[in-house]
């Protein structure tokens, strides 16, 4: 899978992890590995390609890198984002932060937080105030069965 590959793949789903395992969430790592990886990927056979499509997918202006599911790094293409912006009270203020690598001119890497909702384009934010939280919903429905609208 290439760079291009990895990012129709986030496009496709939505919402996917990097690498975490989850019951209804693909995992970018596992799609390019072919299956469940044991241990860490670093050392997986395809690990090369995994780092090179994670950077690339981390790299995109049209995917957030935040940890929105379980703590863990997770994708969320910019189609979705009208969506997790509605819905925003029902996740941890964490969870929305956008994560960024920053590197040094030492080559050693930092991981630098911007808070939600800074990191929001306007037209996202637009969107987000037109859409009912039942069409917000819908986004998720697959992909977090327990995410309800609450009575």
């Amino acid at each position: 899978m290439n760079a291009a590959d990895a990012l129709a793949f986030v496009e496709k789903h939505g919402i996917v992890l990097e690498s975490a395992r989850h019951p209804t969430i693909p995992s970018l790592a596992q799609a390019i590995a072919g299956g469940p990886l044991r241990g860490g990927w670093w050392s997986h056979p395809k690990g090369r390609a995994i780092f090179a499509a994670t950077r690339a997918v981390r790299d995109s202006a049209d995917v957030l890198v935040c940890r929105l599911i379980e703590g863990k790094i997770t994708f969320v293409h910019s189609r979705i984002w009208p969506a997790l912006v509605r819905l925003a009270d029902r996740f941890p203020a964490a969870a929305l932060e956008r994560v960024r690598e920053v590197h040094s001119k030492t080559g050693a890497h930092r991981l630098e937080n911007i808070a939600f909702p800074q990191w929001v384009p306007a037209e996202t934010a637009i969107k987000a105030k037109n859409l009912s939280e039942a069409q917000a919903l819908t986004a998720f429905e697959i992909l977090l069965p327990d995410l309800t609208v609450e009575s």
